[in-house]
C-alpha cells in the first residue's frame, strides 16, 4: 500500500469510542427489538439526523427509524418495514434495511436522500426461515413518497438473488451498499459460500440502470478473505464513500473469533486494497465491543467523522437485551459510535 493510502487510513481513524451505546433494543417481549438492534444507516432528512436500523425479536429482522439532533442521543421513531401478516410473500419472515439511495457519495457531504421518479428508495434483504439470519437471504426494493418516511411500499419480487451467481455467493446474500456513479447504479454486497458453519463471506459487485435489473461484475468477488489476516473468514458489509481523492470502503473483517471494522481503498471501485490492521478493533474485556465491532456506517459533521457500528459483548445481568448467537452463548448487541475527535453534545444546524 502506498504512502498516500497509509496517510488516508490515519485521517479516517476514529479512535474515540463512546463508552455508552447510542441505541439499544427495548428488551420488551413482543417488541420488534426485544433481543437486539443492528445495522445502522445514518442520514439527514428535513433538518434532522435519522438512523435506519433493524431490530431482532427471535424470529427475524424488522426495520425502524430513530432520530437525533446531535448524533449521540437517539430516539426510536417508528417501524417502517414491519413483519408481514401473510406468509405467502418471500419476505414474510422479516426485512432488514441495508441502504437508501443518497444524493452524494462524498464522505464529507451530509448524506441526504435522493429522489428517483419522485420516490425515495431503499434496498433490503430478507431471510427465508425463522431465527437469527436463518437460511440464504435475497434482496428486495422498497420505496416511499411520504416525506415523513413512514409509509413504505415493497416490490412484489426480489431484485437480486443467488440465481446465476457464482460458487462464492451460492449460499445466500447479506447487506448491500448502492451508489450512483458514471450514470448507473453500483451495488456492493457480501455473500456466503457454504450453508453450514463455518462459512466464508466475501464482497461482490453488480450493476443496474434501474435498481431492479442487475448484472454481476465478471471479476467477482472484488474483496476476498485473506488467510492469516483479521479478515480470514469474512470481508463483509460494505459502506462506500469518496473522500475527494479515492474510494473508501468501511467494511468489516472476521477471523473466526472477532469481527472488526476494516478499511479498503480503490481508485476505480473494482480493484480494492484492504488495510492490514483493523480500523475499529474489538474492545477490552467488559467494553461494549469486547466481541465484535462491525457493520459500519459513517457520517462527517462539523469537522468530525462519526463511525457508527454494531457492538457486541457478552451478556451480563441488567442488560436490556439478550441474544443467543450460539447455544448457551448470549450477547448484548447494540449500536455504538466512535469519532475522529472527542465530542460534546451539540445541536444540528
Amino acid at each position: 500500500m502506498s504512502k498516500t493510502q497509509i496517510e488516508k487510513f490515519t485521517q479516517l481513524h476514529t479512535p474515540f469510542k463512546r463508552e455508552r451505546q447510542v441505541l439499544s433494543g427495548s428488551g420488551v417481549e413482543g417488541n420488534f427489538d426485544s433481543q437486539a438492534v443492528d445495522c445502522p444507516f445514518v442520514f439527514v432528512h428535513q433538518d434532522c439526523f435519522y438512523m435506519m436500523y433493524v431490530g431482532f425479536d427471535g424470529m427475524g429482522y424488522q426495520t425502524a427509524l430513530a432520530t437525533s439532533s446531535n448524533l449521540l442521543e437517539w430516539e426510536h421513531k417508528a417501524i417502517i418495514l414491519p413483519r408481514l401478516k401473510t406468509d405467502e410473500r418471500w419476505d414474510h419472515v422479516g426485512a432488514a434495511g441495508s441502504w437508501m439511495l443518497l444524493e452524494s457519495n462524498g464522505l464529507h457531504d451530509l448524506p441526504r436522500l435522493k429522489k428517483l421518479d419522485n420516490r425515495y428508495w431503499m434496498i433490503y434483504h430478507s431471510y427465508p426461515d425463522k431465527g437469527y439470519e436463518a437460511g440464504g437471504a435475497v434482496m428486495g426494493l422498497a420505496w416511499t413518497e411520504d416525506e415523513n418516511l413512514l409509509e413504505w411500499h415493497r416490490l412484489d419480487q426480489p431484485v437480486f438473488t443467488t440465481k446465476d451467481g457464482a460458487d462464492w455467493e451460492k449460499a445466500g446474500l447479506y447487506k448491500s451498499c448502492v451508489i450512483e456513479h458514471e450514470e448507473r447504479f453500483w451495488m456492493f454486497y457480501n455473500a456466503k459460500r457454504d450453508e453450514k458453519w463455518p462459512w466464508k463471506e466475501e464482497t461482490g459487485l453488480a450493476f443496474s440502470n434501474d435498481l431492479i435489473h442487475w448484472e454481476r461484475y465478471e471479476k467477482n468477488p472484488v474483496l476476498e478473505v485473506k488467510e492469516g489476516s483479521f479478515y480470514s473468514q469474512f470481508i463483509s458489509d460494505p459502506c462506500i464513500k469518496h473522500d475527494g481523492q479515492q474510494w473508501v470502503n468501511f467494511a468489516f473483517g472476521f477471523d473466526g473469533n472477532h469481527a472488526q471494522g476494516a478499511l479498503a481503498v480503490s481508485n476505480d471501485l473494482t480493484v480494492w486494497s484492504c488495510g492490514e490492521h483493523p480500523l475499529i478493533p474489538y474492545g477490552e474485556q467488559g467494553e461494549l465491543d469486547e466481541i465484535h465491532a462491525h457493520k459500519s456506517n459513517v457520517i462527517y459533521w462539523d469537522g468530525i467523522l462519526y463511525h457508527f457500528y454494531c457492538a457486541c459483548r457478552y451478556y451480563k445481568q441488567g442488560d436490556l437485551t439478550k441474544l443467543e448467537i450460539f447455544e448457551g452463548q448470549y450477547e448484548f448487541r447494540c449500536i455504538a459510535v466512535a469519532t475522529s475527535n472527542p465530542v460534546t453534545i451539540g445541536e444540528f444546524n
